[in-house]
């Protein structure tokens, strides 16, 4: 990954943009700008380690809040054709303007709850790689994302500690949404020493039509 002069000041605009808008919504309770370099766009950009960005055309991002971790990844793989999902509108209004003023293109901001738009014809099956970061249990998860992601493709959650216990209790929902976990990367930040992990699974085949459920009952009613 290459920090061009360009890119650094995208980063830095990005920064100051989340500090600003933050100010009058809740975007992050992390402000101080060493720590949002190192827990939000570090953090965000390891995903890159352990997947082939390169080799990646479509990317969903599905309860990405402030952008994460689908624009910091944006901006040193430029190639990447992005969805964003975000159920809040605000939300989707700072990623809107986030994007214009960094001028990247092939981004999509979709207001609207992850249930409803895996079942959009549009992006149904059709995303090389899915992301979440810090947004739900594995199980509930696996039923946001895996819609999303195309035959083949796979889905990458990113957790803090050890998320062993959470995918022992998503066997079932991982199975019934056609994946299957392929690898788990333990990680520590550079200067927290936070410990992260990346789950990274792969999918299949299509997703059952049944799925996902109605809006709210996945996280109500989660596969056990």
């Amino acid at each position: 990954m290459e920090l061009t002069p360009e890119r650094s000041e995208q980063f830095e605009t990005y920064f100051r943009l989340l500090v600003e808008w933050n100010e009058r919504m809740n975007l992050t309770a992390i402000t101080e700008r060493e720590a949002v370099y190192e827990k939000h766009f570090y953090d965000s950009l390891t995903l890159a380690f352990h997947l082939d960005l390169n080799g990646i055309g479509k990317l969903a991002d599905i309860g990405s809040g402030a952008g994460f971790p689908s624009l910091p990844l944006k901006i040193l793989f430029s190639h990447l054709e992005v969805l964003i999902v975000d159920s809040l509108g605000k939300r989707i209004r700072f990623l809107e303007h986030l994007t214009a003023e960094l001028g990247l293109a092939g981004v999509t901001c979709l207001h609207a709850r992850a249930e409803d738009a895996a079942r959009m014809p549009e992006h149904r099956d059709g995303y090389d790689l899915v992301t979440a970061r810090a947004v739900a249990r594995m199980n509930v998860l696996s039923e946001f994302c895996l819609p999303f992601a195309r035959p083949d493709g796979r889905f990458a959650a990113m957790k803090g500690g050890d998320p062993a216990g959470e995918i022992a209790e998503a066997r079932r929902a991982l199975s019934e949404m056609g994946g299957k976990l392929e690898e788990v990367h333990a990680l520590q930040l550079p200067f927290e020493q936070a410990d992260r992990h990346i789950v990274i699974v792969r999918k299949s085949g299509r997703t059952p039509a049944r799925y996902p459920r109605k809006a709210g009952i996945p996280a109500k009613q989660p596969i056990i």
